[in-house]
């Protein structure tokens, strides 16, 4: 009982100025809250969407944010499929990269790391409304697992009209193990074209992935699944077609490999006028009917004609190959006889198209009729900044094998 007298004795004497740091002291604590509150460093995790949601649009983001703590892992999953994200510098908010898959259940489980030192974890379901329309695309080039030319540009149409084409362009994913720049444009509103600025670089593996699940095309319409393709740029093959020469000159890795004596088209109509330009080998048919009514001149047209051909490999839309043509093999390298195609001897045809990928450029010289960029894969007619203007987002991509850096049009 003494010791505790003393003590309220020694407190009485205290000074008055340490007394009144300590009544500062307790006030400017008080503003900081609850002492329970001072103390609480344990982690709290907000992922939305909420819990047991139910018809969410497929384009509602997927977020996990962490309070008073860092993200430790995140797994956002669909039937065994695990959802692409990110999480920020500081490790406190993870996002979903791509829309979702509609009329789909998921699952969210994330684990994160308090203050204290503890973890926590945190799970939670739901699920995405059903589409009431879905628009189906195709990627006409390039093939999965192909190996393609240094030309090779990525074609990817829809079966209907895109509204939104920034959306679209923004789930377009290209990557390429050797870095290049290339640009999306836009050919209506139902095809989008990537193309390099320069030619692919020879030997390079890349990829894309048509993020379109759930991105929102326009009113009413969803993206419904997701298609990824993988492919190789083989040895750069380009070749060069003159009308004037009569000649054509195949370089494989920069070296002359072939020469051709060769026949173009013959004239008198603009139709049987060989297309002037760059062009890209766009597949190859052995053999292919030739015939005049697909270029506007139906039987009982004085320029009707239906024939079979060999070895002929398409390099645009308005039925020009090169084929084998053993009728005009006294023409080849002195005049021009053809429709319009490049004709070939039988052994140049065929040692072509064995020697030939998709997407080889293909250069023709010396005609008066043009070809347009809308002309099978015309598209490098078109200069790089006229094919950069094209993109709806208005940007050019920087592309390595570690994703895409957007570069903004000056």
């Amino acid at each position: 009982m003494r010791g505790g007298g003393s003590e309220a004795t020694d407190r009485g004497r205290l000074p008055a100025a340490l007394l009144l740091a300590a009544a500062m002291a307790a006030a400017a604590a008080g503003c900081t809250g609850s002492d329970a509150e001072v103390a609480d460093d344990s982690v709290r995790l907000e992922v939305a969407p909420a819990h047991d949601s139910d018809d969410l649009r497929p384009d509602s983001p997927v977020t996990v944010r962490a309070h008073n703590g860092t993200i430790e892992n995140v797994t956002v999953t669909t039937k065994g499929d695990q959802v692409e994200g990110a999480l920020n510098a500081a490790r406190t908010e993870w996002r979903a990269t791509w829309t979702l898959q509609p009329d789909t259940r998921y699952a969210v489980t994330a684990t994160a790391l308090g203050r204290d030192g503890r973890t926590r974890t945190a799970t939670s379901e739901f699920r995405t409304a059903k589409a009431d329309q879905v628009v189906a695309t195709t990627i006409e080039a390039p093939y999965d697992k192909e190996t393609v030319g240094v030309g090779i540009p990525i074609v990817l149409r829809f079966d209907r009209e895109i509204a939104d084409r920034a959306a679209v362009e923004r789930a377009l994913e290209v990557r390429s193990a050797k870095p290049v720049e290339g640009a999306w444009h836009w050919f209506g509103d139902q095809t989008v074209v990537f193309r390099t600025r320069k030619y692919w670089p020879r030997h390079t593996d890349a990829s894309f992935t048509a993020h379109l699940a759930g991105v929102r095309t326009s009113k009413g319409t969803w993206g419904g699944r997701n298609q990824t393709v993988r492919f190789r740029i083989g040895d750069e093959h380009i070749s060069r077609a003159s009308e004037n020469s009569h000649e054509m000159i195949v370089r494989k890795n920069g070296r002359v490999v072939r020469r051709m004596p060769i026949s173009m088209g013959k004239g008198g109509r603009l139709k049987y006028v060989t297309t002037n330009g760059d062009h890209l080998t766009m597949d190859k048919a052995n053999p292919v009917v030739m015939d005049s009514s697909t270029v506007g001149c139906p039987p009982g047209c004085p320029d009707y004609y239906r024939q079979v051909v060999y070895s002929a490999v398409r390099i645009s839309n308005s039925g020009e190959y090169v084929h084998s043509a053993p009728w005009s093999v006294g023409s080849q390298g002195n005049s021009n006889v053809s429709h319009g195609c490049v004709n070939a001897s039988p052994a140049d045809a065929r040692w072509f198209y064995d020697f030939s990928y998709r997407g080889d450029p293909f250069k023709v010289t010396g005609t008066v009729r043009e070809l347009e960029p809308e002309n099978g894969w015309g598209y490098w007619q078109l200069d790089w900044d006229d094919w950069a203007k094209g993109s709806a987002l208005k940007r050019s991509l920087k592309i390595g094998p570690q994703g895409t850096t957007a570069v903004p049009l000056t």
